[in-house]
């Protein structure tokens, strides 16, 4: 969080519905001022798309035209929803419901589920993945961690694409759908779990969608009851929606047309889930008499950082890309993006651990820099490196803030304090607020300096400092403001999950960050094989990964660095290369022609290059030659053929990633016991070696080490690529 946003963390509301328009801007008003009909806002990455729809309700409440108990807003996490009512609030449109989908129908399911049903609603159980492993054994069917995680992702996107078992197969089929084991298993597990559940008496998250549905399509009574209630609808990422909300909402609106939504089909990144931009695309086809308003002024990023993103789209393909908003920085010039290329992936880590010191060091606020990866496999080397160079850090998708037991005992203490403060000895020499807080909280473990080191103990500190500062701030902007204010503020706050900025560095990964922002921002591992991840296959996938780069880009205010490895470890293979999307954006690489038509399309500026290893050219594919096999190591030539397979001689030392070699003979035995054929005949130990030394990012890399021929490739190529990526054989998808 900059200091300039301080003064604008508690505002004062205003006090007319004119006043509630000041400051947008002239699109921006459109919004706002549309509230008849249906409105479909086509909102870019940093054009204050929330701004426009929170004052869009609030002026409809304070003008009169809109009763807030009869407005729902709906989004898609308790996060985003819980900074609309917080909007909201200080809006003065108090009584409007912003709540999540699921939240939104699990509220009317336990009110209408006697009346409709009869009896208590069944349970809701908190995680499947346990039910899922008792169908895995009904079935005697045995899956590993792993693979529960994936069948368990597919009963999901089963669900919210209202496929029934019977259908699984025929689904996944018409959909492209690459499925973690063989469909007809998986639809057995899955017909297997819903009978599970119906036995226990329990729901799952999916359900509470699926069961308010099916009562409001069977009780018409109700349905009437609802909309009766509910008069206008606003949904937040509307290109985020999957089939079964879609028809939710559609059931919430019966035969009206007062919806509002917003999205930006660029940042669809949830597909694996289920969730499709069609809808929104649709919205004009659906609604042709449809209000359209386009946010394309960006307000987040420097220009610099929005020609990048631009850049990014240029090249897209697909029905999404047709759809893509040209964004316009309103902000002042900046730093051009830096491109980094490093020799291995620890040497990425140091020097990014390295420039963020130096910009902590000259007083950028750790807080607003963030380290963003594509999967939370890549955490780990980061987490060290910051470890190592002193710098705190937190991991996005942890603990939710105010369930942390620290943070649960400042707030008891803040309580009792407020309570009785004044037979308080602490409070006697605390004149104001900010004082008061950290008189009480000195005694919880707060302290004016950070302790040494990184760990729990840092980690409980920085939980206390955000109280501390979220203390200055409402104090700053509430004169008068007492301990029983802040108490009532935290109490609401942690009631929506909006939670005060921790002073550390945030480490998360691409699809983690979404709808968050920093001032600098590290996009690392931009590597083929990693952005795109090796196993996105299809146009539709690739297209994907290049949209969750754009996310990733998109979330920089003001600094930007780009960085990749051409190895994995110390002294590895320099096999690696930039990812493709990188073409024609970073120095050195050919520009390619703008897509025929496309907004934007046209030279881009390059930005700035630094190196930390030697770049390698980028050239044209050649003939392959016949030449003499030559050790990787000593260069002398080889001529036995195990050492040919090796690439090297038997005493020259082995850089082979120990671990993958034993994933790999794991696999190879399962195979074998398969096929029931010997394990040589799946791949000899050498070859073995030879992968676990090479490491291959993609099959044109496997295809190049001895002994995996072709027919091997296509048999065994999708597995051992997933076991070299670190992934379990035949995944899916990435799950972050």
């Amino acid at each position: 969080m900059t200091a300039a946003t301080h003064s604008t963390l508690f505002p004062r509301v205003p006090d007319s519905a004119d006043a509630v328009l000041e400051g947008l801007d002239p699109e921006q008003r459109a919004v706002a001022t549309a509230l008849h009909g249906p409105v479909c806002v086509l909102a870019g990455a940093g054009t204050g798309k929330t701004r426009a729809i929170t004052h869009r309700i609030a002026y409809g409440v304070r003008a009169g035209i809109l009763q807030p108990s009869s407005v729902l807003a709906v989004t898609f996490t308790n996060r985003a929803a819980g900074e609309m009512r917080g909007r909201l609030r200080q809006l003065g449109a108090v009584g409007v419901q912003a709540r999540t989908f699921h939240s939104a129908a699990l509220r009317q399911l336990q009110y209408f589920w006697p009346k409709a049903v009869g009896g208590p609603l069944p349970r809701l159980v908190d995680r499947k993945i346990q039910l899922v492993a008792d169908a895995a054994a009904a079935c005697r069917i045995r899956l590993d961690r792993g693979e529960l995680r994936d069948v368990t992702a597919e009963i999901e996107w089963s669900k919210v694409t209202q496929t029934v078992p019977a259908d699984y197969t025929a689904a996944t089929a018409k959909a492209g759908r690459e499925t973690p084991r063989d469909p007809a298993e998986i639809a057995q597990l899955y017909a297997a779990y819903e009978d599970l559940k119906r036995e226990r008496s329990v729901i799952d998250f999916e359900d509470v969608l699926l069961l308010t549905v099916a009562v409001l399509q069977d009780r018409h009574d109700i349905a009437e009851q609802v909309r009766a209630q509910y008069q206008h609808f606003v949904v937040d990422e509307y290109q985020d929606v999957s089939p079964l909300q879609q028809r939710l909402l559609e059931l919430w609106l019966g035969d009206r047309e007062n919806l509002c939504v917003v999205g930006d089909a660029s940042q669809t990144i949830y597909s694996f889930t289920g969730a499709t931009p069609d809808h929104l695309l649709d919205f004009r086809v659906r609604h042709p008499g449809a209000t359209v308003v386009k946010l394309v002024r960006d307000y987040r990023s420097t220009p610099q950082v929005v020609r990048l993103a631009n850049g990014l789209l240029a090249q897209a393909k697909g029905r999404a890309a047709d759809h893509r908003l040209e964004l316009v920085s309103q902000r002042p010039a900046g730093p051009e993006p830096v491109f980094t290329e490093y020799t291995d992936e620890p040497a990425e880590a140091e020097g990014a651990a390295r420039r963020i010191r130096e910009l902590i060091g000259s007083g950028v606020p750790a807080s607003e820099i963030a380290v963003l990866f594509r999967t939370n496999s890549q955490s780990e080397i980061y987490e060290q490196a910051l470890a190592d160079a002193g710098v705190p850090y937190q991991l996005r998708g942890a603990e939710r803030f105010f369930d942390r037991p620290e943070v649960r005992n400042a707030i008891t203490a803040l309580r009792a304090a407020a309570r009785f403060g004044g037979n308080d000895a602490l409070l006697d020499d605390a004149p104001d607020l900010p004082s008061q807080v950290r008189a009480v909280l000195s005694g919880k473990g707060w302290t004016p300096q950070p302790p040494a080191g990184s760990g729990a103990v840092r980690e409980s500190w920085e939980s206390l400092a955000a109280l501390v500062h979220l203390a200055q701030d409402f104090a700053a902007a509430n004169a008068g403001a007492t301990l029983a204010d802040l108490v009532v503020e935290l109490d609401e706050r942690a009631g929506a999950q909006h939670a005060p900025t921790v002073q550390g560095v945030t480490l998360a990964s691409l699809h983690a960050a979404k709808g968050l922002e920093w001032d600098v921002v590290f996009l690392v591992g931009v590597a083929e094989g990693m952005m795109p991840i090796t196993y996105a296959k299809t146009d539709e996938q690739i297209e994907e990964e290049r949209r969750l780069l754009y996310v990733g880009v998109t979330r920089a205010r003001e600094h930007l660095h780009l960085s990749w490895a051409l190895a994995r470890s110390p002294g590895g293979r320099a096999n690696r290369r930039p990812s493709r999307f990188l073409t024609g954006l970073r120095p050195g690489s050919q520009a390619v022609a703008g897509r025929a038509g496309a907004a934007g399309a046209g030279a881009v500026e390059r930005g700035s290059w630094t190196a930390a290893a030697t770049a390698v050219p980028e050239q044209a594919p050649r003939r392959r030659q016949r030449t003499p096999a030559r050790c990787r190591v000593c260069g002398r030539t080889l001529t036995d053929g195990g050492e040919m397979k090796l690439m090297r001689c038997e005493d020259c030392p082995s850089d082979m990633d120990e671990g993958l070699y034993e994933r790999l003979r794991e696999w190879r035995g399962e195979q074998a016991r398969r096929s029931g054929q010997p394990a040589f005949c799946v791949f000899t130990d050498k070859t073995l070696i030879a992968i676990a030394e090479a490491v291959p990012d993609d099959e044109h890399e496997l295809a190049r080490i001895p002994g995996v021929g072709m027919r091997k490739l296509r048999r065994y190529g999708a597995d051992v690529l997933a076991l070299c990526a670190g992934r379990d054989p035949a995944e899916g998808q990435d799950q972050d």
